[in-house]
């Protein structure tokens, strides 16, 4: 079994997403192995519009598993609208096809309260976070 290793090297929008959409049409496993639901891909599945940030893009192939890994914090509604939307264009969501790693960290609200605190306290030192956890 081969593997192929998708990654990106500068600050995000690279196109990853959709190369992981292109090779993702014979594969046997799709793995998000690091992040969180600040960035995302939008990929044209069967005439619709689908935009995931935490489920690897290669749940719209029929036959790939997918598994979110622990190097991953996942917003839980975040995740759940995710799994809504891919339902209502027909993909199939169970625990046989989407997997999580059990060591992924939560963010979970007041997460994403301290990080928009500590965004607002830097002034015009801010960096420019999402604000998301």
């Amino acid at each position: 079994m081969s593997s192929l290793v998708i990654i990106g090297a500068q600050w995000g929008d690279e196109g990853k997403g959709k190369l992981v959409d292109y090779f993702t049409s014979n594969a046997e496993w799709s793995v998000r192995f690091n992040g969180g639901n600040n960035a995302g891909h939008t990929i044209v599945y069967e005439d619709k519009t689908v935009k995931l940030s935490l489920t690897p893009s290669g749940i719209l192939r029929p036959g790939c598993k997918c598994l979110i890994g622990a190097g991953l914090v996942i917003n839980a509604s975040v995740l759940e609208g995710e799994m809504q939307q891919l339902r209502s264009v027909g993909v199939e969501i169970n625990p046989n096809r989407l997997l999580l790693d059990r060591n992924a960290q939560l963010i979970l609200p007041h997460h994403i309260a301290i990080d928009q605190q500590r965004e607002l306290s830097k002034g015009k030192a801010k960096i420019g976070t999402t604000g998301r956890g």
